[in-house]
């Protein structure tokens, strides 16, 4: 297939790019970056587009993958970290599908983000793709992001939203940031370490995507996690023991509150999320389990 994708080089990006060049298809990638430095993250043969405005009426794509979006966990959510939240999330996604529109044979298919935030803090509830959508910052953000890209539905574009949890992954993402303090046995729980973590290996993202991507049946939200999600205080102490280290330490709430605001409702809240769509789509995981997925990424 010919692909136009949008944050190819980024954590799920650049190994995305990999498997769909691997598979055989053509990428165009959406980058502000320059051209040579994409082409070295995402392969010397993609082309590389700096703005939409390269999208003319007569080039049509058969898909096309959507992950752009800054960093929502990287700094506190001032007035205007949200607003560049929103608009490279939301924003991107309208001017993506205004398109979509104006091309003369718009995509087949559109995988869009998302991320199991968009079910709020839910505490103990199990949750699949029918439960309801939260209401704080990240639940907003996220049901916006996904009416966004909804609207190709009106040029027969079939959508898939990617609810994604915590990526597993050595090469990007929370996992690495983790990384060297558990190595250095400094890893610790974060608050009561009873938030649930909803996970995912890198490897079943990636099968994961290129199902969604293929099978013509498939569309609407699915949850891109493993089918046994954990509480913070477990993963805390999986992670240290595939380092052979341990962790006793905790992080206090009151500290990560006053050093995120209201963005630590990430660290401190969660979803307990079941891939329920999947699993009845018959996908099977490669690491259903965190301590095999872990011990993959670790050895």
């Amino acid at each position: 297939m010919d692909i136009l994708l949008t944050g190819g080089t980024g954590t799920l990006g650049r190994p995305l790019c990999a498997a769909l060049h691997g598979a055989g298809h053509r990428l165009t990638v959406l980058s502000r970056r320059p051209t040579a430095e994409v082409q070295r993250i995402c392969g010397a043969s993609v082309e590389v587009w700096p703005s939409l405005e390269a999208w003319s009426a007569d080039r049509s794509f058969e898909a096309v993958v959507n992950l752009a979006g800054e960093p929502i966990a990287d700094a506190r959510w001032t007035h205007s970290r949200q607003q560049l939240l929103r608009s490279s999330r939301i924003g991107l996604t309208d001017t993506l599908v205004a398109r979509m529109a104006a091309t003369h044979c718009p995509p087949k298919v559109l995988l869009s983000g998302s991320a199991v935030g968009w079910y709020g803090d839910r505490g103990d509830a199990t949750l699949d793709e029918r439960a309801q959508g939260g209401n704080d910052f990240a639940a907003r953000l996220c049901a916006d992001w996904e009416a966004s890209a909804q609207k190709a539905d009106e040029l027969s574009v079939r959508v898939c939203l990617l609810r994604t949890g915590l990526v597993l992954s050595r090469h990007g993402g929370m996992l690495a940031r983790m990384y060297w303090p558990f190595r250095l046995g400094l890893g610790m729980r974060l608050g009561d370490g009873s938030q649930w973590m909803s996970w995912i290996h890198l490897d079943d993202w990636i099968a994961c995507a290129l199902r969604l991507l293929s099978d013509s049946e498939a569309q609407g939200a699915f949850n891109l996690t493993a089918p046994a999600p954990v509480a913070n205080g477990e993963f805390t102490q999986r992670l240290a023991q595939s380092l052979r280290r341990s962790a006793h330490l905790a992080m206090p709430a009151v500290a990560l509150r006053l050093g995120l605001g209201e963005a630590a409702g990430l660290l401190l809240g969660g979803q307990r999320v079941l891939p329920q769509r999947l699993e009845s789509a018959g996908y099977r995981f490669q690491f259903p389990q965190l301590e095999g997925a872990l011990r993959s990424l670790m050895r």
